[in-house]
């Protein structure tokens, strides 16, 4: 079993991803946290030769993406494309498009059609198609939930798995981990504190998660990269990300 490599979900310090040199200059902070890929989502509008650029010159690869439903419906050619310049072979979707929302079951089975064609057209190209999930999906119809619906209805859709939203959705990572293993190169990894009686994002280490068990989940399914993504931190984002590498750099994974 190999360990998986460490990424930074540049989603996490979004707000500083905006123009090209602000870009250029958090995948410098990132490079030197420690981190040996990032995931490329909710960047500004930075020209992607110059997205690769940054990437060469921080000696950073790109893992995987979130790309947004308008794209992968109308301008798919071209996000593979982009996808080819940035050597990145995992594509991916944020989460269920808003079309899809508040239909209960139907959604999602609405959904898989399209994830069957995305994932069809990108494995054509010797790429992957991802969901990310977030606690919703846990939304129980008979005796499955949403999350069950989509991965056991879609045989080609890959997994994005999130470790804090699938807690939150009162489930088990480790649990879920190998229910997809082998359709998951990515996972999500974030941690969860409480305040009161919210539930707060936290960093990977600092929480009440059983990393143990999910971190032996990762490697006995094959998961190439625990990417790690806080969406709302409670201190400066770089701050939060080197905390999250630094746990993660002490359990052996780099």
């Amino acid at each position: 079993m190999s360990k998986p490599i460490l990424a930074a979900q540049l989603y996490t310090v979004r707000d500083h991803t905006q123009t090209a040199d602000d870009f250029r200059a958090t995948l410098k902070k990132v490079s030197e946290i420690g981190y040996r890929s990032v995931q490329v989502s909710g960047i500004g509008p930075i020209p992607v030769e110059e997205v690769k650029a940054a990437l060469d010159d921080n000696k950073l690869t790109c893992c995987i993406t979130h790309i947004s439903y308008d794209r992968l419906l109308n301008d798919l050619p071209q996000v593979i494309e982009e996808h080819k310049l940035w050597g990145c072979n995992h594509v991916g979707i944020g989460s269920m498009p808003p079309e899809f929302r508040g239909i209960g079951e139907a959604g999602y089975k609405n959904f898989i059609p399209f994830a069957n064609e995305v994932s069809g057209k990108l494995a054509d190209e010797g790429m992957t198609f991802g969901y990310h999930n977030h606690s919703f999906e846990f939304e129980r119809y008979g005796n499955r939930t949403g999350l069950d619906i989509l991965y056991d209805d879609s045989k080609n859709l890959n997994a994005i798995l999130d470790t804090y939203w699938i807690q939150h959705g009162g489930a088990d990572s480790a649990a879920w981990i190998h229910k997809v293993a082998g359709r998951m190169p990515v996972i999500h990894v974030k941690d969860m504190v409480m305040q009161g009686k919210e539930q707060i994002m936290a960093e990977v280490g600092e929480g009440n998660l059983n990393w143990p068990a999910i971190l032996a989940a990762c490697e006995e399914t094959g998961v190439q990269y625990l990417a790690v993504e806080q969406d709302i931190c409670q201190r400066d984002p770089f701050e939060s990300l080197a905390i999250s590498y630094k746990n993660l750099a002490s359990w052996g994974y780099q």
